[in-house]
């Protein structure tokens, strides 16, 4: 079982001349539906709201055969306002976003943790608190055992403090086996510095994989036996929204189908091989082909992304 922990919100997109369109998200999720979609078992950890817009995550979570924790509670669901500039990509205006999982603890977490082969985590979710410290000791419990991934995607208009994050990103990288980063976050987060050059920085600092993705650029893979480049796949563009996210879930998907995931795989995955890593990526970069060619965060299904 694949396990995911982090936000569930809505976005609500606008651009253009046409009324704002509504669409479920939130990184985490995202990349637990991805998986979903990808027939990987999958179980998200995460809250919303008891009113419309927790109801629409809640649907989507269930339409998509996504198994859940924690769910609904007295908190609003958390929204995202983003406008789409002429490329597709989307600038968000975040209302206040409440994250905590408190109901994370006891059996209930001991079960879900012991039973993950995988654990991802990222974005609002790690970098929040009350619920960050929580997803961090997540990590901590079920790494000896689990194969960590981990996706920064920063938000600065929610973490402003560029060095606090830097330092929190940095520890979640030391734990992670698998990290995917855009080339803005990388950007954000180190400005003095090349993307390319942080990416390395960062494989050198623990994980057996680092993707650096880069839109229309593709994107690079490290891995100790080598770097790759996989080039982007030309579409049609509705917007990028979800684009990452859904990366995220194709690599670990080849991951887990060629048993670098799971008990006793971290050193399998650290000889992973560069041929291996680009055939992986390639399937990544279809999968957000697929993703761009439609309206928000619309990961392929599996039938999809093997046509």
């Amino acid at each position: 079982m694949f396990l995911v922990m982090g936000e569930a919100l809505v976005d609500v997109i606008s651009g253009g001349i046409e009324p704002p369109t509504t669409h479920v998200g939130g990184s985490p999720l995202n990349v637990a539906v991805g998986l979903a979609r990808l027939e990987v078992p999958v179980t998200l950890v995460t809250r919303y709201g008891r009113d419309a817009y927790g109801t629409l995550v809640h649907e989507t979570l269930q339409r998509n055969g996504v198994a859940e924790l924690l769910g609904a509670d007295e908190h609003p669901t958390a929204t995202a306002h983003g406008i789409l500039d002429p490329a597709g990509s989307a600038d968000y205006e975040f209302d206040t976003v409440q994250w905590s999982l408190e109901g994370f603890t006891g059996v209930l977490a001991q079960r879900a943790l012991e039973d993950a082969e995988a654990l991802h985590v990222g974005s609002l979710g790690a970098a929040l608190e009350p619920g960050a410290s929580t997803v961090r000791r997540a990590v901590q419990e079920a790494r000896p055992h689990a194969t960590i991934s981990y996706d920064p995607n920063v938000r600065p208009r929610l973490t402003p403090d560029r060095a606090a994050a830097r330092t929190r990103v940095e520890g979640f990288i030391a734990l992670a086996d698998v990290v995917r980063a855009s080339d803005s976050d990388l950007a954000w987060l180190y400005p003095d510095r090349d993307p390319i050059e942080t990416a390395r920085s960062w494989l050198a600092a623990g994980p057996s994989v680092v993707i650096l993705t880069m839109g229309a650029g593709g994107a690079h893979g490290f891995a100790r036996n080598g770097d790759v480049h996989v080039a982007a796949i030309e579409a049609d563009v509705e917007d990028t929204v979800g684009a990452g996210d859904s990366s995220m879930a194709a690599v670990l998907m080849g991951l887990s189908e060629r048993g670098y995931v799971g008990p006793g795989r971290r050193e399998a995955l650290r000889e992973i091989s560069a041929e291996e890593l680009r055939t992986i990526m390639e399937l990544a970069a279809k999968a957000s082909s697929i993703t761009v060619s439609r309206a928000g965060a619309n990961p392929p299904t599996r039938a999809e992304l093997g046509a």
